[in-house]
């Protein structure tokens, strides 16, 4: 039952030998991830996985071996097994119409949810499923998992599900961007290179290919001519937004991010989660304990540096422009101070957004953004949008 799994590993890239799967089923056999899908992944991930670099394709590979598994007939499951409770209660999410979706009121802005939330935490007593005030699970309050509200608070929810969460109180583990994914097309590299600023720099050199040919051709015999190595003088600092709504647009990001690797030498690359604010991150693995003050990144690169974000700049408004609105930690600075300060700290700024531009108008916090770093300064991820973009930043 598992070789469609070992399949979709090799279709995803995930270099699994077959000496590693028949260890991963021994593993199986043995019960060592029985009725635990979070023992389960990791098992796998453990057996199957040699090279951290691959845990993102790994990731892709599972989610499109298992998906549908949830929608196994419930009596079926009962009969087969004896499922753990915990398996069954996510069963019980709430799907409303849009009629009564259209029902449920927001509870007045951002100050007056965390008021609420406050003294519902102070006020309940026990776990509660379904209604429409309590924290808990399948139901309208704006407190909770697997149900709905316009604008609530998620807590204890794997993921997201309709994309309106005020805040999210779950830690949830981000992967790094694979930076040595091959590019489907060169387009996005080329539209790079319109990003340059040649210098002659060091010791090292290069073949002078028009040189030869020509002293080749004067002396009648083979004449090699070097010349010292010219190298792209552009300096780049980049900021990526990473986990949530930007999942689905991994694969493009890994594109633009292995080609601005491989185009710009003086690159540097930051991670951070749908707005910026006092923290960055190298290693999404560590960006709770070993977090870089944006502060000091500040400080560290000068105004002739360009900088790119990259994201979908797609939020809760409240994490643009409130003081403690950001979805998983209490900012003392709204996003908005941050984005400001980074445009006075280099005027080249650019922002990548991988929503499609006719979309933009549609989401507030897009409009936001807009307007702190400049309307001019975000583009679409497509070649015309990073051509304009080098455009902008070449200025």
């Amino acid at each position: 039952m598992f070789l469609p799994f070992f399949d979709a590993l090799r279709k995803n890239g995930v270099p699994v030998s077959l000496r590693e799967f028949l260890s991963f089923l021994e593993a199986m056999k043995a019960g060592l991830a029985t009725y635990d899908v979070e023992a389960f992944y990791y098992l796998a991930r453990l057996t199957l996985v040699k090279d951290e670099r691959n845990i993102d394709k790994f990731d892709r590979a599972f989610a499109a071996a298992f998906s549908g598994l949830e929608n196994i007939p419930d009596d079926a499951v009962l009969e087969a097994v004896d499922i753990p409770r915990a398996w069954l209660e996510k069963m019980a999410e709430k799907h409303l119409s849009d009629e009564e979706k259209a029902e449920i009121d927001a509870l007045g802005g951002f100050d007056k949810l965390m008021e609420t939330l406050k003294k519902r935490l102070e006020e309940q007593k026990g776990r509660h499923q379904g209604g429409n005030k309590w924290v808990g699970t399948a139901g309208t309050s704006p407190f909770g998992a697997y149900g709905y509200n316009p604008e609530g608070v998620r807590i204890g929810q794997d993921g997201s599900r309709h994309q309106r969460a005020v805040k999210v109180w779950d830690k949830r583990e981000f992967r790094n961007l694979d930076d040595t994914v091959e590019i489907g097309t060169r387009n996005i590299k080329v539209a790079l290179k319109r990003l340059r600023r040649w210098a002659r720099d060091g010791a090292h050199e290069e073949l002078d290919l028009n040189g030869t040919i020509r002293a080749t051709a004067e002396h009648g015999y083979l004449d090699v001519k070097t010349r010292p190595e010219r190298r792209n003088a552009v300096k780049v600092l980049l900021f990526l937004d990473v986990g949530g709504s930007m999942d689905p647009h991994v694969r493009v990001v890994e594109e633009l991010f292995s080609a601005a690797r491989a185009e710009f030498k003086h690159m540097e690359y930051y991670y951070f989660h749908n707005c910026l604010y006092e923290g960055v991150w190298r290693d999404n693995r560590r960006r709770w304990d070993a977090q870089i003050d944006t502060h000091e990144v500040l400080r560290t690169y000068g105004p002739d540096y360009k900088c790119i974000f990259v994201g979908d700049a797609s939020m809760s408004p409240y994490e643009v422009a409130y003081p403690g609105g950001a979805s998983e930690h209490w900012n003392a600075e709204s996003g908005a101070t941050w984005l400001a300060r980074t445009r006075d700290q280099w005027p080249s700024l650019l922002w990548i957004n991988p929503v499609p531009e006719r979309y933009w108008p549609y989401t507030q916090s897009i409009g936001m953004v807009q307007e702190v770093i400049g309307p001019d300064a975000m583009v679409p991820m497509t070649l015309a949008g990073i051509e304009r973009g080098m455009k902008v930043l070449g200025r």
